[in-house]
This record gives structure tokens, C-alpha cells and sequence, in this order.
């Protein structure tokens, strides 16, 4: 999975320091190739590097013992990993993350045959280093609370991801031998489904079932609407098998309690990571700016939190933000004069699936967003465009408010559309 960059580019609000030395990394799984130089010397110094925190650390040691109290640049081919994590503890170093697809291009300019070699991908970060570095951005990491914030939320969408995986495998294979369940219960990966299976994992089993039985278990998993229960006990006794062939049944028995015990661990990873983050809320400076936002919520609104950060410098406009996050189009000039827009394929996937998904949340839960996603659509937009358009317009909305400090109020809102003769106060006011 595509994720949102710890530190995201800030804007040049200082000199540049003097740095002594000028090192870069290319990134392996085993070995890093290195390249180096100080800054009053062309001459390079090549070689390999483990991977492992003894070899990172005794190496960045001894070379910045050659430069006490002086900076060193650092350009290494990894936007956010274990490598960053190993040389962000040195107060010495001033990271430079350069994306590899950034390296991999820079590389084609120079060497089209389409060779690679780790030795000269390291010299090529050092050329970037040295001769490019206005067009690269410094590592400047957030606050703690805000990057844990990050990791909680990016890491709980990965087991949700994980865990919506493992529920379509157990629909397909239920589908096989024991479709029943699938209209018995609304959701697969909800804990009654695996406690059902885990304690009748086939129709032959659960039709030697007492109905009391079967009562029983649904009051102790939590559904308790009477003729629900009595409609899943009259299809359970006339229900048909979908197959009677012993190969299938066995073997899917097998496969459907893993798959429910995966489900199981998933569903608790989550709420140990809902626990976590509301913990990390609860303390975090900027909560109050978007815990009551239309249709934030405990999920969404953490996901907001992370994506704006405490860092008022980090974006100097709202088209910024629009760019970087992948919300805004782009426009393409051809030489023929023609220009054509597209949907914006290289950004952070996390950060721009974050303010699509909960733009689409706000539609129920805010009179002029629901007014203006219809508004798109009326205009011929598909679904998920006009939910990003709503996106772009929510976007200059909560960076004002991040920028003054201000927690957003819809009724402030509306009534600055009234002021200025929006159209979307006249559809609002006809609603």
C-alpha cells in the first residue's frame, strides 16, 4: 500500500547552513552503496555498507567525528523506512529523501541504455545532493504525537485492508459448500459469523442443532430481535446442501477456520489501534480542530489530524495542499496549444484516499456539501469525481481554519455563502 510521507516538503524559511560534508545512500535490503566528499574537496570516497544498526551506527560515527559540530548532508534514496529511522537520531545529519522513481528517472536522463548499478545510483543521490539540492526537500519530521498519530492511522487502514481480504476469501470459499451463512448474517467478518463456524462449520452440523440451541447462542453473541432469530432457525431446518462431496466439505472446513481465526486477530488488531489512537487524540494539540467536522468521526478525523499536522509552515496556500495530496487535477500543455486534464497519479495514495473518503462523508452530514456534490453531478461529474471536487472545496475551507487556529462552524460557513449570493445558499435555502 501506497502511504502518506511522514514529513512532508516545508517551505524555505531560512538559510541553507554550511554543510561540512555531502553524503549519499542508495538503498538496499542487505548493503547500502555510499558515496561521500566533504565541501572543500571534489575528491569522492566510495564503498558498502551493512544494513544492520551496529554497521550504520559505527560508520555515520566515525565520519562525523572527522566534522565535530558541524552539519552533514545526508541524501539517501527512501521517502520514509528503517534506513531514515537509523540516521534520524544523529543531531549532526540534515536528511535529504529522494522517492526512487525520482532517482530511477534521473538515471534514464543519463544512462538511456537502461543500465543500473548501486555504486552509480549512489553517485547520481550525490549529484542531486550537491548540484539540485534547491529541488529537494529536508526531512523535517512533526511533533511525536503526530507521527505516531500517522503510523496508527496508516497501520489500522492496513488491517482493515487485510481483514476485508480474508472476508472475501470466506465469502468465495462459503459459497462453495455452506452459502447459507451469507444471508444468515450481514457481515462475514463480524464475531458471531466466526463463533457460528468455529461451532458449526458445515449445514449437516448445525441442522442437529436444537432450536434452544441455537437460541442461546444468538443471545449470547448479541442478537436478540426475536424473529430474526426464529426466520434463521426455520431456514436452517429446510436449507439444502450446496454440495455433498466430501472432498469439498472437508478440505473447506479446514480452510474456513483459518480464515476466521486470521479474521478474528484482524478485528482485534483494529480495536487495539481504535484504543491507541483515541488515546493519542485525546492529548493531540490540533484534536479540537477536527474532532467535530461533518462527518469526521473517530476514524475520520484522526486521519485529518495526521494529514495537517502541527507544522503551520509545511504549506504556504491551500493550492498546495491541493497539489501535494493529489486532490487537485493536472493540466497538460501539449505543443499544439491543445491542454487536456488529468487525474493526479504521483502523490501520497494515504493522504489523498483521506480527504476523498471522508469528503464523501461529509455529503450526509453538511447541508452545502450534500448542495454542491448534487450540484457536480447535475454538471454530468461521475460519483468520485464530484466527491473529489467536494474535496478541493473542503480543502481551502479546513486550511484557513488550520492556519487561524479556528475550528470550523458550519453556520459561519452558510453564511458567508449567503453574503456573497452563492448559488449553493439558494439550493440550500430551497432544500
Amino acid at each position: 500500500m501506497a502511504t502518506q510521507t511522514l514529513a512532508a516538503p516545508l517551505q524555505d524559511v531560512a538559510p541553507e547552513p554550511a554543510f561540512a560534508a555531502f553524503v549519499a545512500l542508495d538503498w538496499g535490503d542487505r548493503k547500502h552503496a555510499w558515496t561521500r566528499r566533504s565541501a572543500d574537496s571534489d575528491r569522492r570516497e566510495r564503498g558498502e555498507l551493512e544494513h544492520t544498526p551496529e554497521a550504520v551506527d559505527a560508520w555515520i560515527t566515525e565520519y562525523l567525528a572527522r566534522f565535530p559540530g558541524r552539519l552533514v548532508a545526508v541524501c539517501l534514496e527512501q521517502k520514509r523506512g528503517a534506513l531514515i529511522y537509523m540516521l534520524s537520531k544523529y543531531s549532526q545529519l540534515v536528511l535529504f529523501p529522494v522517492h526512487p522513481a525520482t532517482l530511477s528517472k534521473f538515471r534514464a536522463a543519463l544512462y538511456p541504455s537502461g543500465s543500473k548499478d548501486d555504486p552509480v545510483d549512489a553517485d547520481l543521490l550525490l549529484d542531486l545532493l550537491t548540484q539540485h539540492r534547491d529541488h529537494l526537500r529536508q526531512f523535517c519530521p512533526d511533533t511525536v504525537e503526530t507521527r505516531k498519530l500517522q503510523l496508527l492511522v496508516e497501520m489500522r487502514r492496513s488491517l482493515v485492508d487485510e481483514r476485508t481480504a480474508q472476508s472475501n476469501r470466506l465469502t468465495q470459499q462459503l459459497k462453495f459448500y455452506f452459502p447459507q451463512v451469507l444471508s444468515w448474517f450481514e457481515d462475514v467478518h463480524a464475531p458471531i459469523v466466526g463463533a457460528f463456524l468455529e461451532r458449526w462449520p458445515t449445514l449437516a452440523e448445525v441442522q442437529r442443532a436444537r432450536p434452544e440451541t441455537l437460541v442461546r447462542f444468538f443471545h449470547q453473541h448479541h442478537s436478540r430481535d426475536a424473529q430474526r432469530i426464529q426466520q434463521r432457525i426455520d431456514q436452517i431446518a429446510t436449507a439444502l446442501p450446496a454440495t455433498t462431496d466430501a472432498a469439498v466439505i472437508e478440505s473447506s472446513v479446514l480452510y474456513v477456520h483459518a480464515l476466521v481465526q486470521q479474521i478474528a486477530c484482524l478485528q482485534a488488531g483494529v480495536a487495539a489501534m481504535d484504543d491507541q489512537i483515541a488515546q493519542v487524540m485525546a492529548g493531540h494539540p490540533e484534536a479540537p480542530l477536527f474532532a467535530a467536522l461533518p462527518g469526521a468521526g473517530p476514524v475520520m478525523a484522526p486521519r485529518l489530524v495526521a494529514a495537517f499536522g502541527t507544522q503551520r509552515e509545511r504549506f504556504a496556500s491551500a493550492a498546495e495542499l491541493q497539489a501535494y495530496s493529489g486532490i487537485a487535477p493536472v493540466r497538460v500543455h501539449s505543443g499544439k496549444g491543445e491542454a487536456w486534464i488529468h487525474f493526479r497519479w504521483a502523490c501520497p495514495k494515504f493522504l489523498r484516499q483521506t480527504f476523498h473518503e471522508w469528503a464523501g462523508h461529509s455529503i450526509a452530514q453538511s447541508a452545502w456539501a450534500s448542495a454542491y456534490y448534487q450540484q457536480q453531478r447535475a454538471n454530468g461529474s461521475e460519483h468520485h469525481a464530484a466527491v473529489r471536487a467536494l474535496a478541493f472545496k473542503w480543502q481551502r475551507i479546513l486550511f484557513r481554519c488550520w492556519k487561524d487556529g479556528k475550528p470550523y462552524d458550519e453556520q459561519t460557513y452558510v453564511e458567508a455563502l449567503r453574503r456573497r449570493g452563492s448559488p449553493l445558499y439558494q439550493k440550500i435555502a430551497h432544500a
